[in-house]
């Protein structure tokens, strides 16, 4: 662990929980989400100096509801319950939880009751906002509430002697308007947390921590060109030096002429050995015929592996790959035995074969995407690089919905660049957190030239995140968008109609597969 601060948060299945986590690492603390079910000696090995328990879906008293391990609440360490949490403490210790005559959702003022260090610098009557269908009908003995609504009249509680404290109300949402202060208090007045989580430290301890692991072991690693496989190698690099091997593999489901341009790049700034091997044709092949993306995804990590190890073959003493998998990408693929639903597997997480000759190292796993660009950038990687827009392990293979040919990706990657192109001469690129085309498996008719046209039809995807947890549609100038769909429709064969998709996340997913 690479600090003594880490603040553990118990996913009970919220839409909100990865949003708790960014607040908390928003203030130099370490935090870590696990499933409600994790073991509890796998908790207490974390040492935690506090713990979050979620909302969730669900309300405490439907059968199979995800309860808690009473034992969290004799750790000695304090204990924070917003919303399903809060009643789940309240249920633990006696209290009675029932269903409200009128579902809370949206903002509210609370009234602060008792005086309270989780509710320091907290104007009264400010607003927060709620998201629930139970109340709380009767206190557990030892608490006092703590403040009220119109609608909830235990809007917050707690028990000082125990350390455990309560919320109705999502303090992680910017719609509340002390949030920050809540947590903050909850973290560095309740918890005595120190706020070392720093990129500084991050970078320090995780060179550390690679030379011990790595020794004299050679090191393989997939480095796609992407932001995340990037600040890795760089990363690397300075941990191991000569010891590294950066293998850039051609997958042919890349953006048009990207592979050579990362290799080139690479080989005229910076001192890695970069090794270059086209694997397009493989990868291709072995989609043939494949519609189900997480059939992609696995036929994907399942044929990088392959190469990896053949490549591995080639060279002495190699024991590890390095990939540059992130927090989101863990989080999303999370497994059975969680509240949270899993949404899809990413390649460098859930793709990968169970079995592997190789060992994995994954420095970037505990971070955000925003974490790793202000790494990269201490690292000495330039802005505009750094800032690229996120890029997807698989490809082009989850933007061509339904069966991979060369032709489908041919298409798509004539469109892609254009959109690219297009942004960055209308100098909107860096306003957007990612934008790309997809490729629908629908022809439409059309008309060209006085003839009748029967062609594929191409969305076009444009959204604005902080990191990727959620997201909102990019709200583009109506002359942008006929601008960009005549030039796609003109210059791409193949394609007689462009959409936009104006969808946010959630309900949806950034990309489509």
């Amino acid at each position: 662990m690479l600090t003594k601060n880490v603040i553990v948060v118990l996913d009970f299945g919220s839409q909100y929980t990865q949003l708790i986590s960014r607040r908390i690492r928003e203030e130099n603390v370490l935090s870590l989400i696990l499933p409600f079910s994790k073991n509890i000696d796998e908790i207490k090995k974390l040492n935690p100096k506090g713990i979050i328990l979620s909302g969730g879906p669900t309300s405490v008293y439907d059968k199979n509801s995800p309860q808690i391990d009473k034992q969290i609440f004799e750790l000695g360490v304090p204990v924070l319950g917003i919303c399903y949490g809060m009643q789940l403490i309240a249920h633990y210790f006696g209290g009675k939880v029932e269903p409200a005559e009128n579902r809370e959702y949206g903002k509210a003022h609370i009234q602060l009751i008792e005086s309270n260090i989780l509710f320091e610098n907290v104007k009264n009557k400010s607003t927060v906002w709620m998201s629930h269908g139970d109340l709380i009908t009767k206190l557990p003995e030892g608490f006092t509430i703590d403040s009220a609504t119109d609608n909830s009249p235990v809007c917050s509680i707690s028990n000082n002697d125990k350390n455990i404290y309560g919320l109705q109300f999502h303090p992680e949402v910017a719609h509340t308007e002390f949030g920050s202060e809540i947590i903050n208090n909850f973290l560095f007045k309740i918890c005595k947390c120190d706020p070392d989580w720093t990129s500084k430290n991050f970078i320090e301890d995780a060179i550390k921590n690679i030379r011990e692991k790595v020794k004299d072991s050679n090191v393989l690693l997939a480095l796609s060109g992407g932001v995340d496989s990037s600040v890795a190698a760089i990363l690397m690099h300075q941990a191991i030096g000569e010891n590294l091997i950066c293998v850039h593999v051609d997958n042919g489901l890349m953006r048009k002429n990207e592979s050579n341009e990362v290799v080139e790049m690479f080989e005229k700034n910076y001192d890695l050995n970069v090794i270059h091997i086209d694997a397009s044709s493989e990868f291709v092949n072995n989609l043939k015929g494949i519609s189900d993306p997480e059939k992609k995804r696995k036929i994907i990590g399942n044929t990088f592996i392959e190469v990896f190890e053949k490549e591995a073959k080639k060279h002495k003493n190699v024991e590890y790959l390095v990939q540059g998998t992130l927090y989101p990408d863990v989080i999303e693929s999370a497994s059975a035995g969680t509240a949270s639903h899993k949404i899809k597997t990413h390649h460098n997480v859930g793709g990968l074969p169970e079995k592997m000759n190789l060992k994995l190292i994954e420095p970037f796993n505990e971070l955000f995407k925003d974490e790793v660009r202000e790494i990269g950038e201490l690292l000495g990687l330039p802005h505009d690089f750094v800032y690229r827009h996120p890029f997807p392990g698989p490809g082009l293979a989850v933007r061509v919905l339904g069966e991979i040919t060369e032709e489908k990706l041919d298409i798509l990657k004539n469109v892609d660049k254009i959109f690219i192109n297009e942004l960055k001469s209308w100098n909107i690129y860096y306003k957007i957190w990612q934008a790309f085309a997809v490729l629908l498996p629908v022809q439409t008719v059309g008309v060209m030239g006085d003839a009748r046209t029967y062609e594929s039809v191409v969305a076009l995807r444009a959204v604005t995140s902080s990191d990727g947890m959620t997201a909102d549609w990019y709200r583009f100038d109506n002359e942008f968008l006929e601008h960009i769909s005549n030039k796609i429709i003109r210059e791409v064969s193949g394609i007689n109609r462009v959409v936009y998709d104006i969808s946010s996340k959630p309900p949806s997913t950034i990309e489509w597969e």
